[in-house]
């Protein structure tokens, strides 16, 4: 009898030691030191509307980098409306999200999103639309994903300086000077204005004098651009145009659409007018493998959408926004620049 006891309370102990080495699936999911698991993260993102190309690639990033780290995202379209977003970051607040990623309709009306976070001590990450310094300064748990547009203007005015100086005939009336239309992105947008300043100044680097025939905003939409542009062929003429540079791919590809219907960039050399524009969407990629579209900037969608979630995840899961945690360089502790790539017919093969 002693010796049965004696079995049964061993075998007891074995079965304790063994459930005791074993953990059940959602204790797994645990990080070390105390911290929540990605899989334990849900992070609120607001994308300003659903239908730009560029933002499109970076939410499918971000979702794809979610899965690859178990978080969870809940991604809302704000339709290009700043009270519709307002209200979007309450809801995630009531849900009671980690996290929130934003990508503000306006970057000027990043304040009381700061603060609605703020006040729940809970992390926002801001990405593409850069708020105002001070606005970034007022909450330690704020950072933002994005690029530097004076790079991307610098590039793309480079590759059109490049074209004129390996195409004299580009210089339609021989005077030294690129006669240029300029389609924008909205007014007020940081990408915007930096794209239109530095694009113009790579021309005067490389030794052109840029005349403006026309500029005014397409907002970033290429049915706008595709009108825009048709009214500065009948306002300026064809003859006179020499180049056209746009604030980004979907605007480019608007000003190729009137081109077109104009018989230019179909495949004639001697109606042809380089255009170039910003992001190396897919559609702009296809458009310089046909030859319509000169060059582009790679604005990176797929780094800008997986730091965002890294810096995320990691903020809700209290660990230090650094290189180690996120795997991407942080500037002053609150910045992750993502470099852009000049694209032209030499690499885009690369990135199709």
């Amino acid at each position: 009898m002693k010796k049965f006891v004696a079995l049964i309370l061993s075998a007891l102990m074995m079965a304790s030691v063994a459930a005791g080495c074993s953990r059940p699936a959602d204790t797994e999911s645990k990080a070390e030191g105390g911290k929540e698991a990605a899989s334990d993260v849900n992070v609120g993102v607001c994308i300003y509307k659903f239908d730009d190309t560029f933002m499109t690639g970076v939410r499918n990033n971000m979702d794809a980098q979610a899965k690859t780290i178990g978080a969870k995202l809940d991604i809302v379209d704000s339709q290009n409306k700043q009270p519709t977003q307002n209200e979007q970051v309450d809801t995630f607040i009531t849900k009671g999200v980690n996290a929130l990623a934003v990508n503000p309709v306006d970057r000027t009306a990043a304040g009381p999103l700061v603060d609605k976070a703020k006040a729940k001590s809970l992390p926002i990450v801001f990405l593409n639309r850069e708020p105002e310094a001070d606005i970034m300064n007022s909450y330690d748990k704020v950072w933002y994903v994005g690029a530097k547009a004076e790079q991307s203007g610098t590039l793309s005015g480079e590759i059109i300086a490049d074209y004129f100086k390996n195409n004299k005939d580009a210089d339609k009336n021989g005077d030294g000077k690129i006669q240029y239309v300029m389609l924008q992105g909205e007014p007020g947008h940081q990408d915007a204005t930096l794209r239109t300043e530095y694009s113009l100044k790579a021309l005067k680097d490389a030794g052109f004098e840029p005349v403006k025939l026309a500029a005014d905003t397409a907002m970033w939409d290429k049915v706008k651009a595709t009108d825009l542009m048709s009214a500065m062929i009948s306002s300026q003429g064809l003859d006179k145009i020499e180049a056209v540079l746009a604030n980004n791919d979907d605007m480019a590809l608007g000003a190729i659409e009137a081109l077109k219907a104009q018989g230019y960039n179909k495949g004639d050399k001697a109606k042809y007018i380089p255009v170039v524009g910003v992001d190396a969407t897919a559609p702009a990629l296809a458009a310089m493998a046909d030859g319509s579209m000169l060059g582009t900037v790679l604005n990176d969608s797929e780094n800008q959408g997986k730091a965002t979630v890294n810096i995320a995840v990691a903020a809700a899961q209290g660990k230090e926004i650094n290189k180690e945690n996120i795997k991407y360089d942080v500037t002053d502790g609150k910045y992750v620049w993502i470099d852009y790539v000049k694209v032209t017919k030499d690499n885009y093969k690369d990135f199709q």
